[in-house]
């Protein structure tokens, strides 16, 4: 059987391969169209995102949006999810086992979306620009919304790498 979006999202919705899932309301797979462009990575679902199994709903989430649309990007073309898929307690980041963890989950997805262009938000996601699957793509890395929302340097700066998104975006067939 072909793997597909849905049969890693009911796997994720049922993981314990890591203690992340103790304590949380729901699992946040991820989501967008199976053919999207461009594929964005960020660190880990926040309480928001941890009630609804949505990724990047909240505060972040509405900033992240309003920069893609500032690229002329709509974010129902996108397919969005993070390193982890669970919340970490306490909104802390999540560790390198946890990433570890779900990592087969992520690299599934990626193989299904086949995107051209992939956005790493955030330290965290940026380990993994050097990863193998992510050879022949587009990788870019940008500052996480939730850090840009607070320091305006980080602002100016996601503002830059969010035109070269737009550039790369616009210009990649």
């Amino acid at each position: 059987m072909a793997d597909s979006l849905k049969i890693i999202a009911s796997e994720i919705n049922s993981c314990k391969k890591c203690p992340l899932y103790e304590g949380t309301i729901c699992a946040v797979p991820g989501e967008g169209p199976t053919n999207a462009k461009l594929f964005i990575i960020g660190q880990a679902p926040g309480a928001q995102e941890d009630k609804t199994g949505k990724p990047f709903i909240g505060r972040a989430g509405k900033y992240l949006t309003m920069m893609l649309e500032k690229t002329g990007i709509k974010r129902e073309e996108v397919f969005i999810t993070s390193t982890v898929k669970h919340f970490p307690p306490k909104n802390r980041p999540p560790t390198q086992e946890e990433m570890q963890a779900c990592q087969p989950y992520l690299l599934r997805q990626l193989a299904v979306v086949n995107p051209k262009i992939i956005l790493l938000l955030g330290n965290n996601a940026k380990n993994l620009k050097d990863h193998p699957s992510l050879k022949g793509k587009i990788v870019l890395d940008a500052i996480h919304p939730s850090a840009a929302m607070r320091f305006k340097k980080m602002a100016a700066r996601m503002d830059e790498e969010f035109l070269k998104l737009k550039e790369v975006y616009h210009s990649t067939p």
